[in-house]
């Protein structure tokens, strides 16, 4: 039987942890699909993002099993060149999946250590969307100076780049024209959910904005968009999030406060992954006017809930409203996403349970077509 080959994956952050958003989902996801073709290790840190105390229950510094993955969750004090370098030499792996952009121990060491050729790993990096245009905008300066150096020193000569759509793709062949493969894969998804039916009464609406609240994400967009709402109307908005910016929520409760009578906004804070699908069931529609998303989990579970999205255009799901299963929108467009949300609030349960169905269907048929498993082997080969 011939041995599988490893593959040595890179991420600042993994399960339990969930307040990092798409990029833990996606490493995840990826393990559970891929563990019977590869053998997967998993080096990531010991604590969810901007936590203080490691996970509790959980050994630190040793490879532990976690179902057919292995994971290394490293403290703090152990994170350093030669530890990553001991590590990828003590592994030898096939392959090494870094799934960060500037992360200085979870993608530079490694990227560092294959120009210095300390590793004969084949090296695929994954920006995760840190090159998009909405999340090149903070610490710009910074971001351009160490793409620069990259390029400069030939650093990506040999490493295969892994897009997840045509977007990133152009922002890879951007940022560095002399990478040689970029391979355009989505990423895994969580399964379709089972279609549970939601009442909706014509002049009420409940939407949902599941994210970190954070400029890029964009809430104050949607809170401004929300005070042009004509009277007569009920909108509940719900935020779930934790609050990465705090002078931004500061901006955002300001706006909240503005707001009329007719529209409620509920902030909740942080909510754990495994609660996600049965929010997302409690309301009508999902909301996200994002500066850039590289996948956005959130935004494919509330379609494979059977829930229309309200999202920009800057993500990887187009063309939703022919199929009714939503509106990707561009966001100099605000008269258009107002009238979105004034005529769905309108909707009777006939027209709007049309939408809810095309909105499963949509996610149904994107997991029968995809055939990602090939696309990955033929990525990790």
């Amino acid at each position: 039987m011939t041995a599988k080959s490893k593959i040595l994956i890179f991420s600042d952050w993994y399960e339990p942890g969930f307040k990092a958003g798409g990029p833990i989902r996606s490493v995840a996801n990826f393990a559970q699909q891929m563990n019977e073709d590869y053998d997967i290790y998993i080096l990531t840190g010991d604590r969810d993002l901007n936590d203080r105390d490691p996970y509790p229950g959980i050994e630190r510094d040793k490879w532990i099993a976690q179902g057919n993955v292995h994971v290394f969750y490293i403290s703090p004090e152990n994170l350093s060149w030669k530890n990553i370098k001991n590590c990828i030499a003590n592994l030898s792996p096939d392959f090494i999946y870094l799934n960060n952009m500037y992360s200085r121990y979870f993608t530079i060491y490694p990227l560092l250590l294959h120009w210095m050729k300390k590793t004969k790993a084949r090296i695929v990096l994954a920006p995760r969307g840190m090159l998009q245009k909405g999340a090149m905008q903070y610490k710009h300066q910074k971001k351009i100076l160490f793409l620069k150096i990259l390029r400069t020193l030939r650093i990506l000569k040999n490493v295969r780049a892994h897009a997840t759509d045509m977007q990133e793709q152009q922002d890879i062949a951007k940022h560095f024209p002399g990478i040689k493969r970029i391979d355009i894969i989505p990423n895994f998804s969580a399964p379709v959910s089972v279609y549970q039916f939601i009442e909706k009464k014509a002049g009420t609406l409940n939407i949902l904005f599941i994210s970190r609240v954070s400029p890029k994400k964009n809430l104050g967009y949607l809170l401004s968009l929300l005070s042009d709402i004509p009277s007569g109307l009920s909108i509940t908005l719900t935020v779930r999030g934790g609050i990465e910016d705090a002078d931004y929520w500061e901006a955002c409760e300001l706006l909240i406060k503005k707001l009329p009578p007719h529209i409620t906004v509920n902030f909740n804070g942080i909510i754990q992954n495994n609660a996600v699908p049965a929010l997302i069931r409690q309301h009508h529609v999902f909301v996200l006017p994002t500066l850039g998303e590289n996948f956005g989990h959130a935004i494919f579970e509330a379609l494979s809930a059977g829930r229309p999205v309200l999202i920009s255009d800057q993500t990887p799901w187009k063309n939703l409203a022919a199929q009714k299963a939503g509106w990707d929108l561009p966001l100099n467009d605000a008269a258009t996403f107002i009238k979105v949300i004034t005529d769905v609030a309108n909707m009777e349960d006939k027209e709007f349970q049309e939408w809810c169905k095309g909105a499963w269907q949509f996610a149904k048929s994107y997991q029968e077509n995809a055939k990602l498993k090939e696309k990955y082997i033929e990525l990790f080969s």
